[in-house]
């Protein structure tokens, strides 16, 4: 399975990020309106705007635009026109155009793109559109936890579409020259990291430079592999506690023991898939496509990891679980809902004809020969997807207005930073960055 490169991982996920943070919220708030649209902007009478994002290669969105065309919707309802919106300022596209009724019946778009826009009062919620997919099997097909990823007080803001991962990659050949297993637990790991720098190879492979954020994302994995997060159950940034506190600390000792490449602090995804090219990192953490993204001879010899356990049992990960939204303004919402439920009965061939799209969200894509035959990506849907959650974590799994203060923002990078250079200590570091989002 492979995607494409991590340069574009926040315009996938983010989406009040990319335009400041919090404060492009009530910016775009303030031009919505306020208003919900309800009818003729969603692309004409009997026409539905179907909005879909470069999610893969080249290959992806003719593909996709082949399947959306080829829909024949029921007697008195709308067809469906399609249209390939670029990751360059998607924001400012999607914002002024929900703002002025003239945006799509249906799209993808940044993962948190849906939670703004409920909040605005512009998304029509999923909840009957989920609850006729337990007819017909769909909603069994998700992989477990998902949906309940996209529900707010409201209803269900969106159906997840695809998955950006966080997992952990090794070197099998670095690992045998070294002289150590795959590790299973932080001790482990820390053993493996330590054999690893006897052959001046790098066991903690990240990059928290511009335009990286996979620095970020590790750091809030290994709180979340702590049973730790950022958020508490009323959604407030709850970063100092001991379980975070315990997760900095594992990972300031690597730092201290020589085990981080120093140039992490500043790598930007190309410098980090370079390194893992030149055998410098033996083990570290990226999405899914990390080896489709680095090739070449050495692309072969990187292997996913199986979750390793904290020092308190638990498991787990960050994930970003990207979606598909509907809005009010529609020419149709039944309309809506069927194309939305022809499109999942026929997605499939996005991930069987390899056009570099995420992972899958259904089961049924999961267990199709074409995907089977990735062992990296079977690994990562059958052990990391069940214990992975969002940035919601520990309070609850469930998405929120409120993540995109800590999803590519500055208060985040600099944390990685502080923690990848030791320049403070994890209470420290943590209580800083619980200063920043509060602020």
């Amino acid at each position: 399975m492979s995607q494409r490169a991590s340069t574009a991982a926040l315009t996938r996920r983010g989406f009040l990020t990319a335009a400041g943070g919090v404060a492009a919220a009530s910016a775009l708030a303030a031009c919505s309106g306020g208003g919900s649209g309800g009818g003729g902007g969603g692309g004409g009478a009997d026409t539905l705007k179907f909005w879909n994002m470069p999610w893969g290669g080249t290959a992806f969105n003719p593909l996709d635009k082949e399947i959306t065309e080829a829909y024949e919707p029921a007697d008195g309802l709308p067809s469906a026109v399609y249209q390939e919106i670029q990751w360059a300022n998607f924001t400012q596209t999607f914002s002024s155009a929900v703002a002025s009724n003239t945006g799509p019946a249906v799209s993808s778009g940044g993962g948190t793109q849906a939670f703004l826009f409920e909040s605005q009062g512009k998304i029509a919620y999923a909840d009957n559109l989920l609850e006729s997919w337990k007819e017909n099997g769909l909603y069994d097909d998700f992989l477990p936890g998902l949906i309940d990823t996209m529900k707010v007080e409201g209803g269900y803001a969106a159906v997840p579409y695809n998955l950006d991962m966080r997992v952990m990659w090794y070197n099998t050949t670095l690992l045998e020259q070294a002289g150590v297993e795959p590790p299973t637990d932080w001790p482990s790991y820390m053993a493996a990291a330590e054999a690893l720098k006897a052959i001046d190879v790098y066991a903690f492979g990240v990059g928290a430079g511009s335009g990286s954020f996979t620095g970020s994302h590790i750091m809030t994995s290994f709180m979340i592999n702590n049973g730790g997060g950022l958020f508490n159950a009323d959604h407030e940034p709850d970063c100092v506690t001991d379980r975070n506190i315990e997760a900095m600390e594992f990972v300031l000792e690597m730092v201290a023991k020589g085990y981080v490449d120093p140039g992490s602090v500043t790598y930007t995804s190309d410098n980090v898939q370079t390194q893992w090219g030149d055998r410098r990192f033996g083990m570290g953490w990226d999405g899914a496509g990390l080896a489709s993204n680095v090739g070449g001879d050495v692309a072969a010899e990187l292997v996913v990891n199986s979750p390793l356990t904290g020092p308190h049992g638990d498991q787990g990960a960050l994930h970003f679980p990207n979606n598909i939204m509907m809005y009010t303004n529609t020419p149709s919402q039944e309309g809506s809902e069927a194309f939305l439920t022809y499109y999942y009965q026929n997605m499939a061939r996005l991930w069987t004809e390899r056009t570099g799209i995420g992972l899958p969200p259904l089961k049924s894509i999961a267990e199709t020969p074409e995907f089977q035959a990735d062992p990296n990506a079977v690994k990562i849907i059958e052990e990391w997807q069940p214990i992975s959650k969002t940035w919601a974590a520990p309070g609850s799994d469930a998405l929120f207005l409120g993540v995109t203060d800590v999803d590519g923002t500055p208060a985040m990078s600099t944390f990685t930073q502080t923690v990848l250079s030791g320049a403070a200590t994890a209470e420290e570091a943590l209580t800083t960055l619980q200063q920043a989002l509060e602020g």
